[in-house]
């Protein structure tokens, strides 16, 4: 069982005591929030950790009662460039307000030794679990994986940041890491075993000069670099108190720009070697002495690891970064013994030991080195994940049991359609067949703004798009008013827990600001829109200020394949002109729509995938003729609509163009994957709305003397109806969590087969529904008929299910001419 985090204090030791009254005038004048004149203001010290002291703060008055967390440089003289807690806080601030990387935030830095002794900063206190002992005893064998499987992803997400985005492209060298690492901990090795302090160990010498001589080839090119955290372990994570997920990367002091395959293996030393303070030895780690229960081995470890970011497996030079790991691990802890041996160790007597386990470390490192074999040449196979997946589960241990975070959110968007949408239905539909039905129902938007103030708006975006989004929003004013635009954060397979309900109706979507095609169109801009165009439409897309269309689909080709279109994206100068026509643009007959992603060729010649481009066009600009709404078995779906448009010599300015000229497929490929997912997430929802409605009106109508629910036939279909669609579901899960594990091109096979099995599963429910409501299933009395109309249309949107079938089947060759 993991500690909880506020358990890990102690009393201040008596090395680090400091002026508390200093502290607090500091912390009132500079950290917003924080109590002025707190009745009880108490400071405890963390026991945990061995290089910079860190410290609890509890300030408040009575009841209300606020927690920080100080950390600050040691007392007494330092090795240099030691403990610079500065640079601490510079990429704990960079990574918290620019990325999704789970780090504590930070609210001030202290550079004046006069206030407190040392230098220091304050973040926020993580309230959640830290596991010291990487075996997880007391943990239940399923979350034990799903703690690792965590841990891994928290890595990776570390590993993806983009330094030159947030402002840390100076945070160091990239090139040549390991030559330095090793040059800078020999060097505090020998200043921590100089005269008067712990004696050298001739064999420190022996190993250095192994690694010298063994460093990669990728390390001087740079070709592995990249933000790297330096102490990354199991101990330095704050898992949620109650999900199986990072909410908190801990311990920045050795963080640094460089080989980010030194932090792989150093996350993984503990299948190596054990190490503990209250231990006089270093013993044999997890590989030797045997994984508990549930616990991945290395290499299921890495293979996550490597999966998450598309990195190459690491055998090849798998020895040299275990060895330099022990190497480094044993001059740090040469340096926490001569700490110890002045007084002044974070620890206190528990740092004793290290002496010992240094010299250890590096007779470990040696007989490592000395293995034939360290590491498999290949990955293993990938296992279908047994048990909890990552996603963390509440209760039980089913695979895909939605984290108490989507509970909670899906119990409110539950209460919310109950209270606001299902009554309002028919009044919407009500207008939508009036003249007026061009028309915004003034309930809508007032619902849009209790939406927002609930916390259901733009649940869709996911978390990688946001961080995108907040990079490039980085240098715009005012910036941190856009955060509560970037939803709750979630992954694709918790979003899909959700859209389900919304998919109950077809007016509710568009209230929590997740209906197509602005989803898609947010998305794209999201993921491949610049700052300038970020700034211009997605913000109002975001706001629920304005809607948007997608223009693709031509009505003089088959437009199921995209290189037929035919519309024409011409460069001119500084702008492009456009000329064609496009129908089933949906949205584009909203007075709230402006702007559309319309995809064109922008060059004839090129080769056939590179000759189509993606552009924003105001629907205000000159020469755009919106001719006519379509119909979809009758429906026009006012006031969205699905127009015909036509494009008359329309002029757009160039810098509107999309990630560049030729590259729209590539567009549409990063697009189509949540974009249909979510089309079959709301069809699940449909489909439990027409079982719902169809059971109930079985219960309640008779036929020939027997109500309908005790007909023996329609208890039958019943049942097969509610097999095929929680089979379906599982199947849109699976697709999810495969988008988010995989991204889009791995999971292509499993979009595909949701993305039939679907529409087609709703359209059975659905029509079934009809069948047992008789003559009102086909009027508009009911909501069966727009549902059912909306099902059938989705078996050609997106790719007709023909297109889906040959992805699928061509994969299933392609499998079987491997075997």
């Amino acid at each position: 069982m993991g500690s909880n985090t506020g358990d890990l204090v102690t009393r201040v030791q008596s090395a680090h005591l400091f002026d508390h009254d200093a502290l607090l005038r500091y912390a009132a004048d500079n950290v917003s929030g924080f109590p002025t004149n707190p009745s009880q203001f108490t400071i405890s010290q963390f026991g945990h950790g061995q290089s910079n002291p860190t410290f609890l703060i509890a300030v408040g008055s009575g009841s209300s009662l606020k927690r920080y967390v100080l950390r600050k440089k040691p007392p007494g003289k330092l090795l240099q460039s030691a403990h610079a807690v500065e640079r601490e806080f510079q990429v704990l601030k960079a990574l918290g307000e620019h990325t999704q990387v789970p780090v504590p935030k930070v609210f001030c830095l202290c550079t004046d030794p006069t206030v407190i002794g040392t230098a220091f900063y304050i973040m926020e206190f993580m309230e959640g679990r830290i596991f010291i002992d990487p075996k997880l005893h007391n943990v239940a064998p399923g979350r034990r994986t799903a703690i690792y499987r965590a841990a891994a992803k928290a890595l990776a997400s570390l590993h993806s940041a983009d330094v030159d985005a947030i402002g840390l492209d100076k945070y160091g060298r990239r090139a040549n890491y390991c030559q330095r690492q090793i040059d800078r901990w020999f060097k505090q090795y020998l200043a921590s075993t100089s005269e008067g302090k712990p004696v050298r160990n001739p064999k420190m010498f022996e190993l250095v000069d192994w690694l010298r001589k063994s460093i990669p080839a990728e390390d001087s090119t740079g070709a592995t670099s990249g933000l790297v955290h330096g102490d990354f372990r199991i101990d330095n994570l704050v898992f949620h108190p109650y999900e199986d997920r990072v909410i908190g990367i801990l311990d920045w002091e050795l963080s640094t720009l460089g080989n980010q395959m030194c932090d792989l293996a150093y996350s993984c030393m503990h299948y190596i070697v054990n190490v503990q303070l209250d231990k006089e030895h270093v013993s044999e780690g997890l590989e030797t002495t045997g994984l508990p229960d549930g616990i991945l081995s290395m290499p299921e470890f890495l293979l996550e690891y490597c999966s998450a970011l598309g990195k190459p497996w690491p055998a090849a030079n798998w020895k040299f970064y275990v060895a330099f790991s022990m190497f480094r691990a044993a001059s740090i802890y040469t340096g926490v013994y001569n700490r110890w041996l002045m007084g002044n160790a974070s620890a206190g007597e528990r740092a004793r030991n290290t002496g010992v386990q240094a010299n250890e470390l590096v007779e470990c490192a040696l007989g490592y080195i000395a293995r034939e074999n360290v590491l498999p040449a290949h990955p293993p196979p990938v296992k279908r994940h047994e048990g909890p997946s990552y996603e963390s589960l509440v209760d039980g241990t089913g695979r895909f049991v939605p984290n108490r975070k989507v509970l909670e959110l899906r119990e409110k968007l539950i209460k919310f359609m109950e209270t606001h949408i299902y009554p309002m239905e028919k009044e919407f539909a009500k207008l939508a067949q009036s003249n007026l039905r061009w028309t915004v129902h003034p309930e809508e938007e007032r619902l849009k703004e209790e939406a927002k103030r609930q916390g259901l708006w733009n649940l869709f975006i996911p978390v990688d798009s946001a961080a995108r989004a907040r990079r490039e929003l980085a240098a715009i004013e005012n910036k941190q008013s856009f955060d509560q635009l970037f939803g709750e954060g979630l992954t694709n397979l918790e979003y899909g827990y959700l859209c389900e309900i919304m998919g109950r109706s077809v007016w509710a979507p568009q209230v929590f600001n997740c209906g197509a095609p602005d989803t898609g169109n947010m998305e794209v801009i999201l993921r491949y829109g610049n700052k300038e165009q970020i700034a211009e439409w997605l913000i109002p897309l975001l706001e629920g200020k304005i809607r948007s269309g997608f223009a693709m689909t031509e009505p003089q080709v088959a437009s199921s394949d995209a290189t037929n279109i035919e519309c024409s994206i011409k460069r001119q100068g500084d702008s492009y002109i456009i000329n064609g026509t496009k129908w089933w643009t949906s949205g584009a007959m909203d007075p709230r729509c402006r702007v559309l992603i319309l995809m064109g060729k922008t060059d004839f010649n090129a080769p056939k995938h590179k000759q189509q481009s993606m552009i924003l066009v105001d629907m205000r600009t000159p020469g755009i003729h919106v001719k006519r709404p379509l119909t979809v078995f009758g429906f026009d779906d006012a006031p969205h609509g699905h127009a015909e448009i036509s494009f008359e010599n329309v002029i757009v300015p160039a810098k509107n163009i999309l990630l560049g000229e030729g590259r729209g497929f590539e567009i549409a490929q990063g697009r189509l994957g949540p974009g249909r997912l979510h089309h079959c997430m709301r069809l699940i929802g449909a489909a439990e709305r027409g079982m719902e409605l169809m059971a109930k009106r079985a219960l309640s109508r008779k036929t020939f003397g027997m109500f309908i629910a005790q007909h023996g036939s329609f208890v039958s279909d019943l049942a097969k109806l509610r097999v095929e669609l929680e089979g379906t579901r599982l199947l849109v899960l699976e697709a999810a969590d495969h988008l988010d594990k995989f991204g889009n091109k791995k999971a292509r096979g499993i979009l595909a087969m949701a993305k039939v099995a679907a529409p087609n599963m709703a359209l059975k429910v659905l029509d079934t529904a009809i069948q047992v409501h008789g003559a009102a299933g086909v009027c508009s009395d009911t909501v069966l008929a727009h549902l059912w109309a909306t099902a059938r249309t989705l078996r050609i949107a997106d790719g007709p299910d023909e297109v889906h079938l040959g992805t699928i089947g061509k994969l299933e060759l392609q499998r079987a001419s491997k075997l």
